[in-house]
Order: C-alpha cells, then sequence, then structure tokens
C-alpha cells in the first residue's frame, strides 16, 4: 500500500523509526516530513500536502504525527476526503462499543473502530503519548482491520465525505 507520512518536530525521530517499520511490511511511504528537524515548525506545513496525497488518491492512506496528535488530526481532516482518526493511548471501553451491546477490553480496539466503522484513511499519532512499540502495535492492527461496509456506517461516511 502506498501511504502518506509526515510529522513535525515532535515526531521527528520516531517517524524515521515507523518508516522503516512500515516498509518491513511491504508498505511504500511517501515523506512528506521535514528533512531537518527545526523545534519551531508548524505542523500544518507537513500535515496538508500528506492529507491532500490521500485525498487525490496519490497515496491509499497516510499516517500523520504530533505532539498530541490532535492539531495534526485537526488540520488533516480539513482536507475533503480525509478521515483522520487520532490515538493517543491503549485505552479500554467503559461502555458497550457498539449498538449490539459488544463489550471489549482490548486496549487499541479504537484503532480498529476507526477502521470498522469509520473507515480512517488517515491515522494520527501522538509522539509525547505513546511508546514506539504501542505505534507499531497501533499501526500493524489499522492496516489489518478492514472496513465494515454495514450500512449504517457507509452512510455516515457518505455524510462527512459531501459536507
Amino acid at each position: 500500500m502506498k501511504l502518506a507520512i509526515t510529522t513535525d518536530h515532535a515526531g521527528y525521530e520516531s517517524l524515521k523509526e515507523l518508516k522503516v517499520f512500515l516498509e518491513s511490511l511491504g508498505h511504500e511511504c511517501v515523506d512528506y516530513g521535514p528533512t531537518t528537524f527545526d523545534g519551531e515548525d508548524d505542523y500544518p506545513d507537513f500535515m496538508f500536502p500528506a492529507a491532500q496525497a490521500v485525498a487525490s488518491g496519490e497515496c491509499e492512506r497516510g499516517v500523520i504525527m504530533g505532539g498530541s496528535g490532535q492539531g495534526e488530526a485537526m488540520a488533516a481532516n480539513r482536507i475533503p476526503g480525509v478521515r483522520a482518526a487520532l490515538f493517543y493511548g491503549p485505552v479500554t471501553a467503559k461502555v458497550p462499543i457498539d449498538a449490539e451491546g459488544t463489550m471489549s477490553d482490548d486496549p487499541y480496539e479504537i484503532v480498529k473502530l476507526s477502521r470498522q466503522h469509520n473507515d480512517a484513511n488517515v491515522l494520527s499519532l501522538s509522539g509525547r503519548f505513546l511508546t514506539l512499540d504501542e505505534m507499531k502495535t497501533a499501526l500493524r492492527i489499522w492496516f489489518e482491520t478492514p472496513f465494515s461496509g454495514v450500512e449504517r456506517h457507509a452512510r455516515r461516511i457518505h455524510k462527512l465525505d459531501e459536507a
């Protein structure tokens, strides 16, 4: 799969390692991140080109990173056709995760749901709240999880993409 990857200064070192990891899984990475470290850079400058590559179909999915991942996801989601999900750490559900009342104690369930229910095409990672191993686990799960295709989810995604 061809991926758009990027970060700002907060994920500069981690993205190098994640690129090697993603390529080891057979993905082709197009790096939209900074070529040198600059602690004063601005994340939108890197998020917008990566998100545009996903929205245009140049890349099939994207992996973006920043300190919290929040601003990065917000930037990516400004590009029509991008559905960026944020992952900033393993967590377990406190209530059922779906209308059928399914419970889950999987700390990466939220990553699965971003694909199954939301067909997320960009995953935003927190460079300051995740270890490299947690990022790798989340990415492996995210790439292995397909969109469910359930009508109610497809209907909602269509509304997002048409907004």
